[in-house]
């Protein structure tokens, strides 16, 4: 199943994954990340225990060539995964298994990589780099959803369409914005109304929650409202 790209934006280290495929609920088992640690992204044969031991080793310094090498090396289904990574150098590593279901494969760019099985061709992630790579000027999470829209529009997955997930983490161990389409017929267009949605109040909202750096946060629910009626009269 699936095809998602991991990235880590260089204007702000923030650590991205976005997925769509024909698979219910890919959120809960696919993407994985933690602020200023890395991101992975398990998937064909789907192995979730790979995201928490993965993490593990990133928090602890491994490098992401060392991480995927570890993962794979204890899993005797090695052949039917394939697994992403991205660490806090910004360094990616991927495998992709002889067995995994065609088309497979995978892109490593300066940044970010490209991974996916189970698709129309080779066009889908070659489609999604270009387009990532193409909005470097646009937000970190609007690159991921046009990354995912061009493959799409490239074939995308051959079963066809059911769910897609957006994860981005900033510096906390706790997500900057998750959002989760489990079950739609245009995933990918359910994915963007909630991106639209979540700057309404969320997005300004999340950004008083508690962090390492202030373990209080905002806590004064006027100064978080006003500034959620400047952000929307700023837009």
């Amino acid at each position: 199943m699936t095809w998602s790209i991991v990235a880590r934006d260089p204007k702000t280290g923030k650590f991205g994954v976005a997925v769509t495929t024909k698979f219910f609920a890919v959120g809960a088992l696919c993407p994985r990340a933690i602020g200023g640690i890395g991101a992975l992204a398990t998937q064909a044969l789907v192995n979730p225990t790979y995201g928490p031991r993965g993490l593990r080793l990133l928090a602890e310094g491994v490098p992401a060539s060392k991480v995927v090498e570890l993962l794979i090396a204890s899993d005797e289904g090695r052949d039917f995964r394939q697994i992403h990574v991205i660490d806090m150098q910004g360094r990616n590593a991927v495998h992709t298994g002889k067995s995994c279901v065609a088309w497979c494969g995978h892109l490593v760019r300066d940044g970010y990589s490209v991974a996916g099985n189970m698709l129309a061709g080779p066009k889908v992630i070659e489609d999604t780099a270009i387009a990532y790579a193409a909005n470097a000027a646009e937000p970190f999470a609007e690159r991921l959803i046009r990354a995912l829209e061009a493959g799409q529009a490239a074939g995308g997955d051959k079963r066809g369409k059911q769910a897609a997930c957006l994860i981005i983490y900033a510096t906390e161990e706790y997500p900057e914005l998750d959002l989760r389409v489990d079950d739609h017929a245009e995933p990918l267009v359910e994915l963007r109304r909630l991106y639209d949605v979540s700057h309404e109040r969320y997005a300004v909202f999340v950004r008083h929650l508690a962090t390492r750096a202030n373990p209080c946060g905002t806590y004064d629910r006027g100064v978080i409202e006003a500034d959620i009626v400047r952000a929307n009269a700023a837009d």
